[in-house]
């Protein structure tokens, strides 16, 4: 499977800071979308491809740092390099601590505004393959029925399989049908796999198998965490 090419969105609202900055990112290969106004650039659809924001702090409408947040609150991950000629230690911490990958000054240095970009679009084709795993494991846990869910949050917290028998009420023969049936839809060879996908869709394994027995009089109580 290809690769996609990775772009570069640049907003500045200086034509000539447009220009240069689109002639070096094309020199070294990256396609270039240029926009004059933070208001320009929400208005047109991504493409699902790895890419990263040059953008400029002091611009009419939406600052810069506006953008940012905008982007967070809408849960688009781009990465983001911060040019600005007018730029002071809050202005950066603010913007660091938001998640921009680097902020330059301008009159930029064209080897470290390269470097800074290749470390964003990197970043962002990390987290681009996080996500689509992510959504995959989850994929393969809305495949599972109730009962097998509830299986599955007990037997990654440690429980042997008559210890889940217990708490859910059946027997253990039928414990070790729904664990097959939980493996095989989610894909996963031993328990150790399965316990670290449950992780990264929040199922929990943290907590202690309860005792086999129950004290006389006491009714059992099944704890069902969710999953998602």
């Amino acid at each position: 499977m290809t690769t996609p090419s990775p772009i570069v969105f640049v907003i500045d609202d200086d034509p000539s800071v447009r220009k240069a900055l689109s002639r070096l990112l094309k020199s070294v290969g990256f396609p270039v979308e240029a926009f004059a106004t933070s208001e320009e650039f929400l208005a047109q659809s991504l493409p699902d491809v790895p890419a990263c924001v040059i953008l400029d702090v002091r611009m009419p409408g939406l600052s810069g740092l506006d953008l940012q947040r905008t982007l967070a609150e809408r849960n688009v991950s781009l990465p983001i390099v911060f040019l600005t000629g007018h730029g002071d230690i809050p202005m950066t911490v603010r913007a660091m601590k938001a998640g921009a990958v680097d902020f330059l000054p301008k009159p930029f240095n064209d080897q470290d505004l390269l470097a800074a970009v290749r470390q964003a679009v990197a970043r962002h084709a990390q987290t681009r393959q996080a996500e689509a795993e992510l959504a995959a494991i989850r994929q393969r846990a809305a495949l599972l029925s109730p009962r097998e869910r509830e299986v599955m949050a007990l037997i990654v917290r440690g429980m042997l399989n008559k210890q889940a028998g217990h708490q859910l009420g059946v027997t253990e023969k039928t414990i070790k049908v729904h664990r097959a049936q939980v493996m095989r839809k989610m894909r996963v060879n031993s328990l150790a796999e399965l316990v670290r996908l449950a992780q990264r869709i929040s199922v929990s394994s943290s907590q202690p198998p309860r005792p086999l027995h129950s004290s006389p009089g006491t009714a059992s109580v099944v704890d069902r965490p969710r999953i998602g």
